[in-house]
């Protein structure tokens, strides 16, 4: 793409800056560990739109041991001329006005993730400080920002400049700009940057963006600590004792994404297929393979920010697929004259897809931009891949793998029929399924769903306690026997006949599936309560997979949840100080509490307790501790579920030993937060 000039006078202002500080949340979600990272993204989604278009091919992401956080890309770099509205220079619009930016204008960016325009000036305004630094004409110029509070107006100013924008003198041929900001302690309740959380996001990116080279330095940990599954290779060049370094890029782009994300599994063809073409000023790219899977995996991007909830250009590219295939499937006699077109659910069982669409005047729903809005977007994206298939399809050496595709619809027909008789029976046994029910599950008396929950619990003994311990009034108790099914190694007529989950799909009362429908949710709050142990991860396990494959919204919406049970008991024997610690850290700090004298009960299993303590430690709203599951990366649960529930008995086996630790936070579907009931209700 050729240069354009870009000054400050193409970047356009809408709005102040006053309401950031006031409610953040309004801005980036959250003022926890995701609304952390989401200004760190805002900064990187700036400099993957001058890669994105042509401007830039490396990013560099540094995480400080002070806690600060650098992005640098060698673009056109922030336009550091005078704006001729503000009279100051275009540095300074950018990280001081709200939806102040170039992304307004189509000639200066053909494509933007940072659609809003808010992003540096609302990391500016939720930092202590920002330093920007800018390569421009051979010339380097620096700017600062800091918030503070201002006694005098009794106010908190925030992003506020040290000085004008400066020319520092220093001649340079580099061209680009260099952000380094501090969270603010203030706003967010934790400020450290999670390694693991920041390797996915920027190798997503650098899958989405081919040939862009994205690097990431931690300078917090040394290449021996970090754990190769934060998923990079290590190129530190001083040995273990240096800082971890990891490098992205991908010349296969979006065609490697799909590969990566089939690791481990069995597929059906060697090479994933890949297309890329423009339609109606619309940029379409899709990536597709089957594996021996029973279930479909699509990931979306729409200027390389995921969507997944879909929208248009998830219709078009389902259509289109379903389109081509039966058109291909009839012209080979793969289907005969009076058999009926396959499904679209047919062709997609096993699929993994990834769609990334590039486009203008993006219009999504939702402040956190999870759905497609643009209903122009479908044709484009349907044609496509319609165009792309069947160009495919006419190359000698695809023949066999169209054939594995069409065989493998025809398997997923026969399952489609038997899964639907086996649905009929399921219904026909939900109301035998309601009737058991009365003698496994322990039922509360509200009727209100948003105020009920639902304790998921391992075993017999511990559901006895648990049903002591509990508040008849809004808490059910559902005791497992015994490990449910693993469903990621099952299809669904297989699913739907074991008694286990019946009795959970039944209890939660929403469906499952296509069929699954979040308004006639039984209860708000599903927590699973099971053992700090490995046996104990491993049902959490079993059960996540189950709600991410078969009730996703359940997940997508918050409403599961992962029961914390502490693991020791400190006290002393004739009474007096009692503290309980969930993990070894923890155990130090409550000894010295309790002081001389103190005993030590470890908790084997929750039926170890007695119903006050389950009470107390783990089910009492106000004192115990939940963990939030929620899919903040498809991608990255959909690794994770291959790694943990798959068929790769050694990659599961190293997954476990490096990550888990059965009572702490779960890395399983997403990022979440422990915290206290209380504090949960405020968000």
């Amino acid at each position: 793409m050729g240069e354009k000039q870009y000054g400050a006078k193409d970047i356009t202002i809408l709005e102040g800056l006053d309401a950031v500080r006031l409610r953040p949340g309004m801005y980036i979600g959250s003022t926890g560990q995701k609304g952390l990272h989401h200004i760190l993204w805002e900064i990187v989604d700036n400099a993957i739109d001058e890669a994105a278009n042509g401007y830039a091919d490396r990013i560099d992401v540094v995480l400080y041991k002070d806690g600060s956080a650098s992005v640098e890309d060698n673009g056109r770099g922030i336009p550091t001329d005078i704006h001729p509205k503000t009279k100051v220079s275009g540095v300074q619009v950018v990280f001081t006005k709200l939806h102040a930016g170039g992304k307004f204008d189509e000639h200066n960016y053909s494509y933007s993730g940072g659609l809003h325009g808010v992003g540096a000036s609302v990391t500016n305004a939720l930092s202590k400080w920002l330093k920007a630094t800018i390569y421009q004409n051979g010339t380097t110029y620096e700017m600062q920002f800091r918030s503070y509070y201002d006694e005098k107006k009794k106010k908190h100013e925030s992003g506020i400049p040290v000085a004008p924008l400066k020319d520092t003198g220093v001649k340079t041929k580099k061209h680009g700009t260099f952000v380094r900001f501090m969270p603010d302690d203030g706003v967010f309740t934790s400020t450290e940057f999670q390694l693991s959380v920041v390797s996915n996001r920027l190798r997503e990116l650098a899958f989405l963006n081919k040939g862009v080279r994205i690097t990431l330095t931690d300078e917090r940990v040394t290449a021996n600590e970090a754990s190769e599954s934060e998923g990079a290779v290590q190129l530190d060049l001083e040995g273990a004792t240096g800082p971890y370094h990891t490098e992205f890029c991908y010349e296969g782009g979006i065609s490697d994404f799909a590969a990566y994300l089939n690791q481990g599994k069995n597929k059906l063809y060697a090479n994933p297929l890949y297309y890329t073409a423009e339609k109606d000023g619309i940029l379409v790219e899709f990536a597709i393979q089957h594996t021996g899977d029973f279930t479909e995996s699509l990931f979306s991007f729409v200027n390389n920010i995921p969507t997944p909830e879909g929208g248009f250009h998830e219709m078009g590219f389902r259509a289109g697929l379903t389109r081509v295939l039966n058109d291909y499937a009839r012209e080979n006699k793969l289907l005969k004259e009076k058999e009926a077109n396959f499904l679209g659910d047919d062709f997609r069982e096993g699929l993994t897809a990834v769609l990334s669409v590039k486009m203008k005047n993006v219009q999504f729903e939702g402040q956190t931009k999870t759905k497609l809005g643009n209903p122009e977007a479908r044709s484009p994206v349907e044609s496509c891949v319609v165009e792309g298939l069947k160009k495919l399809s006419a190359l000698q050496g695809y023949k066999k793998t169209f054939e594995e595709m069409i065989k493998k619809a025809q398997g997923a027909a026969k399952v489609r029929i038997a899964a639907r008789q086996a649905k009929d029976t399921a219904r026909a046994k939900n109301s035998i399924d309601s009737l058991q029910l009365v003698g496994k599950l322990a039922a509360c008396s509200g009727r209100k769903a948003e105020l009920n929950e639902l304790f998921i619990v391992e075993g017999d003994s511990a559901g006895g306690t648990a049903k002591q311990a509990r508040v008849r009034q809004y808490q059910s108790i559902l005791p497992l026997r015994g490990k449910p099914l693993n469903v990621e190694k099952k299809r669904i007529d297989q699913v739907l006949a074991n008694e286990e989950i019946r009795t959970l799909i039944s209890a939660l009362g929403a469906g499952i599936g296509n069929d699954f429908n979040l308004d006639k949710l039984n209860y708000h709050k599903v927590i699973i309560l099971s053992d700090a142990d490995q046996d104990g991860f491993h049902i959490r396990c079993i059960l996540l997979t189950f709600f991410f494959r078969y009730m996703r919204p359940l997940v997508q919406e918050g409403h599961v949840y992962i029961g914390m049970p502490p693991l020791y008991k400190v006290y002393k024997q004739n009474g007096g100080a009692e503290e309980y610690a969930y993990d070894d850290e923890e155990l130090s700090r409550k000894i010295e509490k309790v002081g001389r004298g103190y005993l030590v009960q470890r908790y084997k299993g929750l039926g170890e307790m007695s119903a006050e303590q389950l009470w107390k430690t783990t089910m009492d709203p106000q004192t115990r501790n939940l963990i939030q599951v929620t899919i903040e990366d498809a991608t990255i649960a959909e690794e994770m579920i291959v790694k943990l529930m798959g068929d790769n008995v050694d990659g599961r086996k190293e997954f476990l030993r490096q990550r888990a630790n059965f009572n702490k936070e779960d890395a399983f579907l997403t990022r979440t937060k422990a915290r206290k009931e209380e504090t949960d209700e405020k968000e």
